[in-house]
């Protein structure tokens, strides 16, 4: 079992029900998924710029990822119904909790002058959102097979039912929020 999971399950789910006050324990806010998305602006131009972004986020996420296709043709921005527009990876059970521990432990220490992640990305539903400026801050990325540096966008999708329970799950996982 991984590292993070095994901490949700002895310390994480203690805490939460104590704090909480939530009596039955499937009641209690768990992670569900995470989503790893990466936008290729210029994907619609060469289809080697999305094959690039693909193998990023597969490397990234350890799981084949998905090419997204624009929904709708829009002139303004040259786009064409069906274009490849971004690249996606949704993580579920054991990768899931792999991949949060690396982001946690690895890669959030590494953005330079950080001083935690921003509380203020949840939504309603307690879900949370982070953007990272470059995907070479994963240490699996090798700089040398890179055409261009792109952000992405990762959402991490839990059952909590509001702002508040998701930022306390988030913190017991480790989460660096900043201090406000």
């Amino acid at each position: 079992m991984n590292r993070l999971k095994t901490k949700y399950n002895e310390e994480v789910a203690g805490k939460l029900k104590e704090e909480l006050g939530v009596k039955n324990p499937h009641a209690l806010p768990r992670l569900i998924k995470v989503v790893i998305n990466m936008a290729v602006s210029d994907g619609k131009d060469s289809g080697s710029a999305i094959e690039k972004a693909a193998a990023n986020i597969t490397v990234i996420s350890g799981q084949k990822a998905m090419i997204t296709k624009a929904k709708k043709s829009i002139s303004a921005f040259k786009l064409t119904e069906g274009a490849p527009i971004g690249v996606m990876a949704t993580l579920r059970g054991e990768k899931m909790y792999a991949f949060l521990d690396k982001l946690i432990n690895i890669v959030l220490p590494k953005v330079r002058d950080f001083r935690g992640v921003s509380d203020k990305s949840f939504d309603g539903q307690g879900n949370f959102n982070l953007g990272l400026r470059e995907q070479i801050l994963f240490p699996e990325v090798d700089y040398k097979t890179i055409d261009r540096i792109r952000g992405l966008q990762i959402t991490i999708n839990t059952s909590a039912k509001n702002r508040g329970e998701g930022k306390k799950l988030l913190e017991l996982l480790g989460m660096p929020f900043a201090k406000a």
